[in-house]
């Protein structure tokens, strides 16, 4: 299934306890990136938290922040206050006071400069984390079902144009093959010719003859090629179909549809050949750059 790895989600839960805040942010990324960002009080739902985001999303960085906000009334944070820390500061202040470098006196505002000086830390309740983890595994299946609504959507506007230049691939590939099939048999005249030549000279070999016919067919022949590459269309359309997430397989599906081409212009000969080998590596790439969007 053809999904975009690109969305965004956000919602709030009011639970008798807490308000519970949660946004989700997806990117593109070559792998699954999980970014997790929720108060310290949760920090024991966080494996549970990231088994949720993995069972809904297989590629990609996915942005997670959670805030709490309590009912309760209650201090939230826990403030410290370093005395031995103040007690130097002031002492260095006065001494550079009295050399005349500074004036003033220390206020709490310039303390909050000194992290050394006062720290908040977030306090922890237990009891709170306990009636609120249900909530928040809640809360964030509901904003990722949001979140893959959203980047199914962009996935159709993808596969639309993914499908159409598949399409406008197989047809440029078709058109190149035709061109190679007359320059094949422009080559086969000369081949007809050249053959004329050397049964001319008693003194050929009648095997090197047979070498020199089998070299030239086997150069020109893109039979091979042909039919890999219209099976990388359908096993391309096959995987569009599937449940599956694919951007990976596609992505090597597009490798293997470049090597064929570059194949292609390397034994087919013919007017014409050239131009639309250079075409089909130019939407190759265009598809390449879309394909770095789908999960």
């Amino acid at each position: 299934m053809i999904k975009s790895m690109t969305g965004f989600a956000s919602l709030t839960r009011d639970e008798p306890s807490a308000v519970i805040s949660l946004t989700i942010r997806a990117v593109n990324h070559r792998f699954l990136d999980v970014q997790l960002r929720a108060p310290a009080s949760l920090g024991g739902l966080e494996s549970r938290l990231r088994s949720i985001v993995q069972q809904h999303v297989a590629r990609g960085r996915i942005e997670v922040a959670i805030a709490i906000q309590s009912r309760s009334g209650k201090p939230t944070v826990d403030v410290e206050v370093n005395e031995a820390v103040i007690e130097s500061l002031s002492s260095a202040l006065e001494r550079a006071r009295g050399r005349g470098l500074v004036a003033g006196t220390l206020t709490a505002g310039d303390l909050l400069r000194f992290p050394q000086a006062i720290s908040i830390t977030e306090r922890k309740d237990e009891a709170v984390d306990e009636a609120l983890a249900p909530a928040v595994e809640a809360a964030l299946a509901s904003a990722l079902q949001q979140l893959d609504q959203m980047r199914t959507a962009e996935g159709t506007h993808l596969r639309a144009d993914l499908d159409a230049r598949r399409a406008q691939l197989g047809g440029l590939f078709d058109q190149a093959a035709q061109a190679a099939r007359g320059g094949s048999d422009a080559l086969r005249a000369r081949l007809a010719e050249r053959v004329k030549e050397l049964r001319a000279d008693a003194g050929v070999d009648e095997a090197l003859i047979a070498q020199e016919i089998v070299r030239y067919a086997n150069r020109s022949d893109i039979t091979e090629e042909t039919v890999r590459f219209r099976a990388h269309l359908e096993h391309w359309r096959a995987l569009s179909d599937s449940p599956e997430p694919c951007g990976r397989k596609l992505d090597f599906l597009l490798q293997e549809m470049n090597r064929e081409v570059n194949t292609l212009g390397s034994k087919a000969e013919g007017p014409g050949v050239s131009e639309l080998v250079v075409s089909l590596k130019a939407e190759l790439e265009k598809m390449r750059e879309q394909v770095q969007n789908v999960e």
